[in-house]
């Protein structure tokens, strides 16, 4: 019984470490997240493309919009970590204080959730790519994974989705209105933004002159 149990276990992380090297060099073939979105609406709009192909606009703009710190930082920003616990536990709005790197962790290998459980795995991961994939390659991960919209996944198919072209040509101010509308896609327009959204988008883009892709 013992026996089978560890060999079960001794397969899972050998299959975590191979998937793990192998998504240096490929993007995921589905993640928790985009299963969710097509039992949710039905359909999975994405489309995977290289970092060259992205542009630096919306690149910018997410990382001004995400983790300003993104690449000084070795997965963890421990200082907003500490300013999201303060925050919370003087019970103001919820913030998460998550890394690109850690929601890269979460959205190619795990599912979406707060369980102390999924937040450990997280951090084992987030560590893990920071070592194997380098900032480029998470980055990449990040911006052809993450949820953009009900069902919409990654920059090209937000691009595609919202303003109907390439995410290489997205101006400033279209790259700033995705990533603008990325703590909350599923409930947020930027077609249709709030007075709270409009003043966020006009902050990105001044962050956005902050910002060296290195």
């Amino acid at each position: 019984m013992w026996k089978k149990i560890r060999k079960t276990i001794y397969i899972l992380i050998l299959a975590n470490i191979l998937f793990i090297f192998w998504g240096k060099f490929f993007n995921p073939p589905i993640t928790f997240t985009q299963i969710g979105g097509v039992l949710q609406y039905g359909k999975l709009q994405r489309d995977y493309i290289s970092s060259d192909e992205m542009g630096n606009n919306v690149k910018k703009a997410v990382i001004a919009a995400e983790d300003q710190k993104f690449f000084d930082h070795n997965g963890f920003d421990y200082k907003a970590i500490q300013k999201a616990y303060e925050k919370n536990n003087a019970g103001k709005k919820l913030r998460g204080g998550s890394t690109i790197s850690q929601q890269t962790a979460k959205n190619v290998f795990l599912w979406q959730g707060r369980s102390w459980f999924r937040k450990g795995l997280e951090t084992v991961y987030t560590f893990i790519i920071e070592l194997i994939w380098g900032k480029d390659v998470i980055l990449e991960r990040y911006l052809n994974s993450i949820e953009m919209g009900r069902g919409v996944f990654g920059v090209e198919a937000a691009a595609q989705y919202y303003f109907k072209k390439r995410s290489k040509d997205l101006t400033k101010s279209e790259a700033a209105w995705i990533a603008t509308i990325l703590p909350n896609p599923q409930k947020y327009d930027p077609h249709n933004p709030s007075k709270y959204l409009q003043n966020k988008h006009n902050w990105i883009m001044r962050q956005m002159n902050n910002v060296s892709l290195k």
